[in-house]
C-alpha cells in the first residue's frame, strides 16, 4: 500500500471517529490543528487504525507520534513487517 493510500485510509478513520466528515488530514498534522482531537478521540483513533490495519503500535511508537506523519511512518513499517 502506497503512502498516499495510507494517508487516505487514515483520513475517513479520523473523519468517524471525529464525527467530522471535513476533516483533512496533511502528514504534518497534529492534535492541536483538528478541534475534536482530544485525548480519548486520541484512544479511539489510534485503536481503529490498529483495527483497520490489523497491526498493533507499542506505546513508544504512539508517544512519538508527533503527528500523522510520524503516525504513519511507524504504521508502515508494521505493514512491512506483516510481509
Amino acid at each position: 500500500m502506497e503512502r498516499e493510500e495510507v494517508l487516505k485510509k487514515i483520513t475517513e478513520i479520523a473523519r468517524d471517529v471525529f464525527d467530522n466528515a471535513e476533516v483533512e488530514l496533511k502528514e504534518e498534522t497534529t492534535a492541536a490543528d483538528i478541534e475534536e482531537w482530544d485525548s480519548l478521540s486520541h484512544l479511539n483513533l489510534i485503536s481503529d487504525i490498529e483495527d483497520a490495519f490489523e497491526i498493533k503500535f507499542t506505546l513508544a511508537e504512539v508517544s512519538k507520534s508527533k503527528n500523522v506523519g510520524k503516525l504513519m511512518d511507524a504504521l508502515i513499517k508494521h505493514m512491512g513487517e506483516k510481509r
